[in-house]
């Protein structure tokens, strides 16, 4: 128990510094474990279970929310290819030319060696760009979508990577796994009686370490890469959505083990610390590599650099091949310090940059000639909102009850937007109008600008960080309209006001307003309740004239010098 307290009370404190220091927990995380390590501390026996345990439970909720048909997207597997083929090239020349520069490591080490460690650096990692996506809600954007598409094919080429170098390859056992296919219609069916709360969760966990790791494991194949096909083969399921966000905590819990065990890889020395560091140089190569070539796709520059941007990091795979290499003495047991140093370092850069990643993006992006709409990729061409009087952004449940209510009470020309297809798809077959596109673009907004009958924007999206930056680019495009915002909690409420918002609406306090509402109807009659809000609503008229402040844990919060958007848009949650 001394031990663990150590190392917790060693993660927390170096994850509270790297908040302080504005960069994400994560990299606390990665400092503590080279610094227990640094200590002379032993890794707990439990610390990779831990760390197996949460990469396991990420990418089975990958799989729950993976269309499979993106793999088969030519922007996604044309550019995995690519990048992987050029990415080889440039680490082979790189290490090449630190050889000549005179590290003993790299002297006379031949072009196979090169080659296989350009292959280690050629992958990104999962966890980490999986975190930044959902720190964004950004998994169901397209340039999101075509990032873990890549990772999973890059992750596949891994796999196979690893079966033909392995001592010990899968099993002819292994080809029995086609059975998950029609086991997985039975294990919809359980889960459709599960229900909710901690038994789905456990559900789920049961799943994904049952059916999905053991049994891949079991036939010589990776464990985690069977939690993920288990995920995909679910996917599609109504409470997918809800089982994913029941194991985010636990996921997130465990994967604190993963980051710190990566300090644990092997002995720093001064030569490994510094090719480590030195291999940084080619993650910005990297990223321009994978721009041009989603761009040469037809997408638009700020959704290749924004892909390019997320990716530029090294794998936690890339140290499993190393370490796969040093088995078969294919490689010197110091090149897994030596990624060990060099995935840690890009986790802190790329932490660093995808931190402003949407502004640099959009910086970057201007730099660069356009291409007409019609070039596009039809995903990527820019919607015309003419006509639309107000913009719902996020069609979750609270977006719907805002547009009805719009339409219903008010009359107005309402249109929805959704950056998930599928969700786009059948809110159209339900009669809603709904363009598919990404809130957060600053394009989108210079389009909303120029359309110039929208007069009210409502931020229905079920992040507060992707409302705030809807709400950062819709005010740098011009927009002089309303803006009203949804929130989940009390600081999340005055920022959004702080940040230009006409009116926040508090979700909890909303939704009892809204409770309070149905019970006066019930009890009172539908005619008394209807005289009471009238009466209430004089006097929150009256109390208008009075200046305005933010709203505390009550329900809606106010901008200086603004009038509500609209008293009745509440949604549910």
């Amino acid at each position: 128990m001394g031990t663990a307290a150590i190392f917790l009370v060693a993660t927390v404190a170096a994850g509270l510094g790297a908040v302080l220091l504005r960069l994400p927990p994560l990299v606390g995380f990665l400092v503590a474990g080279f610094a227990l390590h640094a200590a002379g501390l032993e890794a707990p026996g439990y610390l990779e279970t831990i760390a197996d345990l949460g990469v396991t439970l990420l990418l089975f909720g990958i799989g729950l929310k993976l269309d499979v048909k993106t793999l088969l997207r030519k922007d996604v597997w044309f550019t995995t290819v690519a990048h992987l083929l050029v990415s080889i090239a440039i680490a082979v020349g790189f290490l090449g030319l630190l050889g000549v520069v005179g590290f003993s490591m790299l002297a006379g080490e031949g072009l196979g060696v090169l080659a296989l460690l350009g292959l280690a650096l050629s992958f990104s990692s999962t966890v980490f760009v999986v975190k930044v996506l959902d720190g964004r809600s950004d998994q169901s954007a397209l340039y999101g979508r075509i990032a873990i598409g890549v990772l999973v094919m890059q992750d596949l080429i891994a796999v196979v990577f690893l079966s033909v170098a392995s001592d010990h390859p899968p099993s002819p056992w292994a080809l029995a796994l086609v059975l998950l296919v029609p086991g997985a219609w039975l294990l919809r069916r359980i889960w459709s009686r599960v229900g909710h709360g901690e038994l789905q969760a456990l559900f789920g966990v049961a799943v994904a370490l049952g059916p999905g790791y053991a049994l891949f494991d079991a036939v010589g194949l990776k464990g985690d890469l069977g939690a993920l096909v288990l995920g995909m083969l679910l996917a599609g399921h109504p409470a997918a959505t809800e089982l994913s966000r029941n194991l985010f905590t636990v996921k997130e819990l465990l994967l604190v083990g993963f980051f710190v065990s990566i300090g644990f890889s092997g002995q720093l020395t001064w030569q490994a610390g510094m090719i480590g560091l030195l291999l940084l140089l080619m993650l910005p190569l990297q990223a321009i590599v994978t721009a041009v070539l989603l761009r040469l796709m037809r997408l638009r520059k700020r959704t290749a650099i924004l892909a390019g941007l997320v990716l530029a990091n090294y794998s936690e795979f890339g140290l499993i091949v190393v370490a796969v290499g040093s088995e078969s003495g294919l490689l010197q047991d110091e090149w897994l310090v030596v990624l060990a140093v060099a995935v840690a370092a890009s986790f802190v850069l790329s932490s660093a940059v995808n931190t402003r990643g949407n502004e640099l993006a959009t910086a970057l992006a201007r730099r660069f000639p356009s291409k007409p709409n019609e070039w596009l990729h039809r995903e990527e061409r820019l919607i015309d909102v003419s006509g639309a009087e107000a913009l719902v952004l996020g069609m979750g449940r609270v977006g719907r009850g805002a547009v009805r209510q719009l339409r219903q009470d008010y009359g107005m020309n309402v249109v929805g937007v959704e950056h998930d297809p599928a969700r786009v798809a059948a809110l159209r077959t339900e009669g809603f109008t709904v363009v598919q596109a990404d809130a957060t673009d600053i394009e989108f907004w210079g389009r909303v600008r120029s359309a110039g009958a929208v007069r009210l924007a409502i931020l229905a999206m079920p992040f507060h960080a992707a409302n705030l930056i809807a709400l950062s680019q819709l005010r740098a495009s011009g927009f002089e309209g309303t803006v009203a915002a949804v929130a989940r909690y009390d600081d999340d409420a005055a920022e959004l006001a702080r940040h230009g918002a006409d009116a926040v609406f508090h979700l909890y306090g909303t939704a009892g307003q809204a409770l309070a509402d149905e019970a006066a109807e019930a009890a009172l009659g539908y005619v008394a309740a209807e005289r009471m809000r009238d009466a209430q609503a004089e006097r929150r008229v009256t109390a208008t004239e009075a200046p305005r402040t933010a709203a505390g844990s009550g329900g809606r919060a106010h901008g200086p010098d603004h009038e509500p958007a609209t008293e009745q848009v509440t949604g549910t949650t």
